[in-house]
């Protein structure tokens, strides 16, 4: 077994300990163990250690498999009246700026400004099951519009106020909102960025518009935040109760292979099942301070909302994390005291390439967990964190998606931390990894991810999508009634796992399949390499690797270069892994929320037609590996 990076001492987290005395569980194992053998015990022990308010019903689980299983099915409840219990206070939203301006709310102010919500949604017209939707930059007003829409049972869905109109519309177009709200501008790296003329455009693209209502300061035609909610005082409180199953939240799909699917979820399982992983895993408790930077085109911005059931206080950020200079959100950590620090695993790469030291510079002291995600976090990453950031931080690798607004696998604070891995699989989910065959891969063997048993936030269907058709193929066409999420993953001997990649993106080379991550961490080792990105391109009636590589300004890829890092490939990890061509390209293509897209790129050189571009934030990118003649 290889040397840990990081060993926690004994943890005093109050519902940890009460967890392993129900379960009578000696460690991690025994527990995740009794959380999938009594999976029935262990949601209605996160209802009631989590103080989730609401009537829950004598059953907990009802049915069995994916599509009969039905969480809670007598329980009464609205989300909100959890997310807004406690001290009224207690500041629990802190809004920052790029260029430095910061709000602050009390819980009594949100709960007012929710109610407000609330009532103008009613006045519009907006009931039970109706959608509303917002294309905004990441603010508090945003939090109260969407906990506004859940008090009366209202489905809320937003995006990020970076899309294009087409992405925009590609998305609403397909839900029908009667409400939009819309931002008229945001700043970022230093400027300000219009949005009237894109805003125009979606609201002409959505006729299912009742009322349209802005935040932002500049002067537009649209109904001002402020000004909308005038009308109603917010002393009234409001709470329509629904089922379990009552959906809440739309999220979306990358829409890489076709216009996004608009996956719905329940407000109650995200709620539920986001509450194991943070009380639990993430140690976020009652009075922290909590971060991820998102936007609100990301399921990161539902996942950290839900963290106001903690009892924790939420600190949002808009803008870019690299402004005006790239320590910019530690200086928010120190500032703002945070206990929980969430990033992307390429931007903890992109500050190791610097080799910034905020260890050196800011006071992290009050930083129990810093959490990363988005794309596997190399070996190097892990290192870079306890070399110069923190060394008694848990950093914590989570690993899950938008398809089940939460993670399969994450931290845990009472075991060490090993380089490249992530910790353990969810409490309450079988995860397993498995061979095509169906049988359990071995500890350094590869495999698909998988999950044999429902929970929460499993989606409650696709909008729109009959008899679940496309639901059933998204997830259940390789293993009957196991949930395969798409990912390429090795578990280790320390019971931890080591994410390779999307398994579509996953190459088979000599009948061997390789996760583009294996490549990416060692091309990535050498100075003069930003990013990679492998595809396989039909060659020859086979399949050949290409590897592209975006260099540092200044650098360009010589023969020696690409002998070295076909060298390094070969000795570090095996023949099989040294493509057949290094090519140096200009940009790679991306999503909105920063994931390479590596599945448009192999359709771009192997000459295949590419769906929906507009789900690209820089689509232009393509053009360039279009135009090759391989």
């Amino acid at each position: 077994m290889s040397s840990p990076l990081w060993s926690p001492g004994k943890s005093n987290n109050p519902s940890l300990i009460k967890l392993n005395e129900l379960a009578k569980a000696k460690d991690f194992s025994e527990l995740h163990k009794w959380s999938i053998d009594n999976s029935a015990d262990f949601w209605r022990f996160v209802v009631s250690d989590s103080e989730i308010v609401g009537d829950f019903g004598d059953t907990a689980i009802s049915g069995s498999g994916f599509f009969q299983t039905e969480f809670f099915p007598g329980a009464k409840l609205n989300v909100v009246d959890t997310l807004l219990k406690g001290d009224p206070d207690q500041i629990v939203i802190t809004e920052i700026s790029e260029s430095g301006q910061r709000r602050t709310f009390t819980r009594s102010e949100v709960r007012k400004l929710a109610n407000q919500v609330a009532q103008s949604l009613l006045s519009a017209g907006v009931v039970e099951g109706d959608v509303v939707a917002a294309c905004v930059a990441n603010t508090a007003d945003v939090v109260s519009f969407a906990l506004g829409a859940l008090k009366i049972g209202a489905i809320f869905s937003s995006t990020s106020a970076d899309f294009g109109a087409a992405t925009v519309l590609d998305r609403f177009q397909q839900i029908s909102p009667k409400v939009l709200l819309v931002t008229s501008g945001y700043e970022y790296n230093g400027k300000q960025i219009d949005c009237l003329e894109k805003v125009s455009e979606i609201v002409a693209g959505l006729p299912s518009l009742v009322k349209v209502v802005s935040i932002g300061s500049k002067p537009n035609p649209y109904l001002s935040f402020t000004e909308w909610l005038s009308s109603s005082d917010g002393t009234t409180e409001i709470s329509v109760k629904g089922s379990f199953n009552r959906p809440g939240f739309i999220l979306f799909s990358s829409g890489t292979t076709g216009k996004p699917k608009c996956i719905v979820h329940s407000a109650a399982g995200v709620l539920l099942k986001t509450l194991s992983e943070q009380r639990y895993h993430l140690d976020i408790r009652d009075g922290d301070k909590v971060f991820y930077f998102t936007t609100c085109g990301w399921m990161m911005w539902n996942w950290l909302v839900a963290s106001l059931a903690t009892g924790a206080g939420i600190v949002l950020f808009d803008g870019n994390p690299m402004h005006p200079a790239p320590e910019r959100l530690f200086d928010i950590a120190e500032q703002e005291e945070l206990t929980f620090l969430g990033v992307s695993a390429k931007y903890i790469d992109s500050l190791r390439k610097i080799e910034l030291k905020a260890s050196n510079s800011h006071d992290l002291s009050k930083l129990r967990t810093l959490a990363s995600t988005g794309s596997p976090l190399s070996h190097e990453g892990f290192s870079y964190i306890y070399g110069s950031v923190s060394p008694t931080v848990h950093l914590a690798s989570i690993s899950g998606g938008t398809d089940i607004c939460g993670c399969f696998m994450l931290g845990w604070p009472e075991l060490p931390v090993f380089a490249g891995q992530i910790q353990v699989p969810a409490l309450g989910m079988d995860v397993q990894v498995l061979n095509s065959d169906a049988s359990l891969t071995k500890p350094g063997d590869k495999g698909e991810l998988v999950c044999a048993s429902t929970f929460p936030s499993a989606p409650l269907f696709f909008w729109g999508d009959k008899e679940n058709e496309k639901y059933l193929a998204s997830y259940f066409e390789k293993f009957p009634d196991i949930w395969t999420h798409g990912d390429f993953v090795e578990p280790t001997q320390e019971s931890g796992f080591i994410m390779h990649g999307r398994s579509d993106a996953t190459l088979n080379v000599a009948g061997v399949r390789i996760g583009t991550a294996e490549i990416y961490r060692i091309t990535e080792e050498f100075e003069e390499v930003l990013e990679s990105l492998a595809v396989a391109q039909k060659y020859e009636s086979d399949t050949r690797v290409i590897l592209f590589l975006k260099l540092k300004p200044g650098s360009e890829l010589t023969t020696d270069l690409s002998d070295q890092i076909k060298q390094a490939l070969k000795q570090k990890a095996s023949p099989r892994h040294v493509p057949a061509l290094i090519l140096q390209a200009p940009d790679f293509p991306r999503t909105k929320s920063g994931k390479l897209v590596e599945l448009a790129v192999t359709r771009a050189v192997n000459k295949e037609p590419i769906d929906n571009l507009g789900a690209l934030a820089n689509p232009e990118s393509l053009e360039w590996f279009k135009d090759l003649n391989l």
